[in-house]
């Protein structure tokens, strides 16, 4: 398979596995809650996306079912904000650290790449095994992202290259093409992702009708002639017997189904032969009643997924001003939202922007009774009053007079980037709660979810299958591994792997008990 190559890739290519692990810190007072006191599920983070995706592996490696970002279209032009944010002074800050000084001498392209491709990693790594990721993006580095993606999610598991149109109009003052459409590539993570059919509607319906009134409903035909011919299928040539006793046989082709499947057929009256019965071939019924949803198709017309236009007046009614040129309409995140996720998905938008993700999520939540949760992640300083403040909006309500929009049932917490789990010199950071050096430790061990056990015991973290593991951990501390501690485990198991900083424990009995000692924090795993 074709690999794309730039300058930088060489230091980038393992760099999600560099990335701190950090902790979530949520700050309540800027978080909302619906009536019955619940956050839902819903999380803003505010700061740098490579480090929320990666605090976001504990709890959530595996297990988001739909990705949609919208990341920097990189066009080179400065006065391009709300999608040109790659020459943003953390992301240059980032590069120089990364790949050192000679970045600064690297093409926008290669600067683009650098960024992108790490976060795709960890996104890759959060994305259920039925999962997708659908990716926003323009000309401009659309072919790179291809052949990046081919790489890091497997060309097998492209699915799509939607083709959005944006626009509706052409723009007379520009010397080149006008351009009124953009992409959405679309992957999964693995072959076990199936793509929503679509609900039908009147116009895709509009052919059945019942000339001969079935009983079983509305129909429409199809040939039952094989484009194959005698020669090539002969198994499937045989004698249909017509309304009129005529034995049908076609001169040239064989018939599309086995002649059990055939007999079924004209046992259950599913051959058309016409009004009159004297047809030169049979037809089979095909009933409404038994049609399945439509096929997704990869052109999504600005009626079908709204319009530039549509965002931008859509985020001026909530916040009273526009605020970002060329905003996603939420009529699109639908469409995203209907094409991969079920009522109980878990949604990831790692480039949150103005919010429209957040706000698309809970608007089909109310429409169709559903529990789908949202991530945001926006590493911008607006993450509060911009991306946050639409959430609360559209739970509250908003608007004036005979423009007022009531607000949803909903809710969510507001987290910002706390401390590193381990600090320069790979220690472990005292400043970070013993519960959260748990819940990455028990991931890295079991990748199961984390149930809080220290009531128990303060050193368990939990049982799976025959193993039961403790993390003997007090900062600022040493805690040992002796006879008597281990005498206080409340959970013996046929092993017992225990996290401590020392082990006063001679090996052999180690062995003899079914015990794995670790030490803390030399062996506990760098995610």
């Amino acid at each position: 398979m074709p690999t794309l190559n730039w300058m930088g890739k060489d230091k980038v290519i393992n760099h999600h596995r560099d990335v701190p692990y950090r902790i979530l810190e949520c700050l309540p007072e800027k978080g909302v809650l619906d009536s019955r006191g619940s956050d839902c599920g819903n999380m803003i983070i505010h700061g740098d996306n490579l480090e929320a995706l990666k605090a976001l592996l504990p709890e959530y490696e595996g297990k988001v079912d739909c990705i949609y970002i919208d990341p920097p279209y990189n066009t080179g032009n400065e006065g391009w904000v709300y999608n040109d944010n790659s020459k943003d002074e953390r992301i240059a800050k980032w590069l120089g650290k990364v790949v050192g000084k000679e970045g600064e001498d690297y093409s926008r392209h290669d600067k683009w790449l650098c960024m992108i491709y790490p976060r795709l990693q960890l996104l890759r790594k959060l994305l259920s095994e039925t999962g997708s990721i659908f990716i926003s993006i323009d000309d401009n580095e659309y072919a790179y992202l291809k052949i990046i993606c081919d790489e890091i999610f497997g060309a097998s598991n492209f699915q799509s290259d939607v083709i959005w149109q944006k626009r509706y109009t052409r723009s007379n003052n520009t010397v080149d093409f006008t351009n009124v459409t953009e992409h959405i590539l679309v992957y999964s993570k693995s072959d076990n992702f199936v793509v929503n059919l679509l609900p039908r509607n009147e116009q895709t319906d509009s052919g059945y009708t019942n000339p001969d009134n079935d009983p079983r409903g509305p129909w429409i035909t199809s040939s039952f002639v094989n484009p194959a011919t005698k020669e090539a299928r002969p198994a499937l040539v045989y004698a249909i017997e017509a309304p009129d006793g005529r034995k049908v046989v076609h001169p040239t082709h064989a018939w599309k189904q086995s002649k059990e499947n055939c007999e079924k057929f004209q046992a259950e009256g599913r051959f058309w032969w016409g009004l009159d019965g004297k047809a030169k071939y049979p037809r089979l019924k095909l009933y409404l009643s038994e049609a399945r949803g439509l096929t997704p198709i990869n052109y999504w017309s600005h009626e079908y997924a709204g319009n530039t236009d549509m965002g931008g007046n859509e985020l001026k009614d909530v916040l009273g001003s526009k605020v970002f040129d060329y905003p996603k309409p939420s009529l699109l995140i639908k469409r995203v939202l209907e094409h991969a996720s079920s009522k109980d998905s878990i949604i990831l938008d790692s480039f949150a922007g103005s919010g429209t993700t957040a706000q698309a999520v809970m608007q089909k939540n109310a429409e169709d009774g559903g529990h789908r949760r949202f991530i945001l992640v926006e590493m911008n300083d607006y993450a509060d009053g911009i991306t946050a403040e639409r959430s609360r909006k559209v739970i509250g309500g908003y608007g004036d007079g005979s423009e007022t929009r009531s607000g949803v049932d909903s809710g969510f917490s507001f987290y910002e980037l706390g401390p590193a789990l381990f600090d320069g010199d790979g220690m472990l950071n005292p400043d970070v709660d013993t519960l959260d050096v748990m819940k990455y430790v028990w991931h890295t061990e079991t990748k199961e979810p984390f149930m809080d056990c220290t009531d128990e015991c303060p050193y368990l973290m939990g049982t799976v299958g025959h193993t039961v593991y403790y993390l003997c951990y007090e900062p600022g501390e040493e805690v040992c591994l002796t006879p008597e501690l281990l005498g206080a485990f409340t959970r013996r198991e046929q092993t017992t792997v225990v996290y401590a900083d020392r082990c006063l424990i001679d090996s052999d009995t180690l062995d003899r008990l079914g015990i794995v000692f670790k030490q803390v924090p030399r062996e506990i795993v760098r995610m």
